[in-house]
């Protein structure tokens, strides 16, 4: 049947309105961090498109399948090319007042950092100024900064830039004053709550499939319930129980107050797999629903771990100021855990987590689970 002109009209506007998305949508995924936004390109362009079918079937649009897949494959082809040839997203060049350690950030390769001397002078800063604010600066150095704020020039934080490469927050030389205006912008963590729900219940239709086959393997391969629960510590150091699905042979020893290394030899063979690919955590959508749980935000611990790590790691109680979630910032940037300096590291990553909580944050942070749901990255 040959294709009528409304149909590949109707197909060039939704390739049109795909690509602006992911052009208005790519900056602020990748706002949080120096990363490379190549590597955002095909999962957000994908799940534009994806959106964007969903709503042809359901509004029951004319469409050419292949005005799409060549708008698809072009509009793919451009992005990359426009990113390519952008040097300013590849890298952030300032210019530097030298009174902190220059070095922690220009080993960078993503930024160019340059130290600027009296006279100081506004036409040799490119992308911004960065200074530690918090270290001693004389008279023309504070005038100086000054200018440059009143003239609309970006004045940073060695700190904040030093926050943004690493995705963390240094808890080294924090004070009680300073985590204390630490909190969570509660208006968002309002709608999170929501768009995180609407999320589970539209994807129960295939969850549930999934779940009664994972079930059904669990209870081929070895005796003993399909869910494993434990208590684990939430918002506000409330402990609630999370639920899994069970991936080690029923009757091994319950991990105590430190952590395990022994474990891998009680995992099943199905445990393995769906570890891997962190389909285990599927029965915490349940904790999510219940309002225990987020789908992202730091990773829930036991009670004992918590016990300990908040006598020997300074701060460690302010990552409950959020819901803990199936997956967080420093289960994707970090992996897992296995003692207290890795935990003191986790820490850090969670409260640059809480710190910046925001939507294209938490969408960030759903495109590196997928990766890691891909590679196995941090698996146990």
């Amino acid at each position: 049947m040959p294709l009528s002109l409304d149909t590949v009209h109707n197909s060039l506007l939704i390739t049109i309105a795909v690509y602006l998305s992911c052009v208005a949508i790519l900056p602020k995924v990748t706002n949080y961090l120096l990363v490379d936004k190549k590597l955002y390109i095909f999962p957000v362009m994908l799940s534009v498109y994806s959106v964007a079918i969903i709503a042809i079937v359901l509004l029951r649009i004319d469409y050419s399948r292949p005005t799409l897949l060549y708008g698809f494959i072009i509009v793919l082809f451009w992005l990359f090319l426009s990113t390519l040839i952008s040097r300013k997203e590849s890298t952030l060049t300032l210019s530097a007042i030298n009174n902190f350690d220059i070095k922690t950030l220009s080993e960078n390769p993503r930024i160019e950092l340059q130290v600027i001397e009296a006279p100081y002078l506004f036409n040799k800063i490119e992308q911004g100024l960065v200074v530690n604010l918090h270290n001693p600066l004389n008279a023309e150095q504070e005038k100086f900064i000054a200018d440059c704020s009143i003239n609309n020039i970006a004045v940073y934080h060695s700190e904040t830039i030093r926050e943004m490469i690493e995705g963390k927050v240094h808890t080294t030389h924090l004070s009680e004053n300073t985590l204390g205006s630490l909190r969570a912008n509660p208006s968002y963590c309002i709608v999170k709550r929501g768009w995180e729900s609407a999320l589970i219940l539209c994807s129960l239709p295939l969850l549930a499939p999934l779940a009664l086959i994972i079930s059904a393997i669990i209870k081929l391969e070895s005796r003993g319930d399909v869910l494993y629960t434990q208590i684990r510590i939430g918002q506000g150091g409330k402990p609630f129980k999370i639920y899994k699905f069970r991936s080690m042979e029923i009757g091994c020893p319950k991990a105590g107050s430190k952590f395990a290394p022994d474990e891998h030899a009680r995992v099943t063979r199905v445990g393995k797999l769906i570890r891997k690919t962190r389909i285990d955590e599927i029965p915490q959508f349940f904790n999510v629903l219940k309002g225990e749980m987020a789908l992202i935000g730091p990773r829930p611990e036991q009670q004992a771990f918590v016990k300990d790590f908040e006598k020997e790691i300074p701060f460690y109680g302010y990552r409950h100021m959020v819901k803990p979630g199936i997956t967080g910032w420093a289960q994707t940037v970090q992996g897992y855990t296995a003692d207290t300096e890795t935990t003191k590291e986790k820490l850090a990553h969670d409260l640059y987590y809480i710190k910046h909580l925001s939507f294209w944050l938490d969408v960030n942070i759903f495109f590196k689970t997928l990766k890691t749901m891909l590679t196995g990255f941090g698996a146990r």
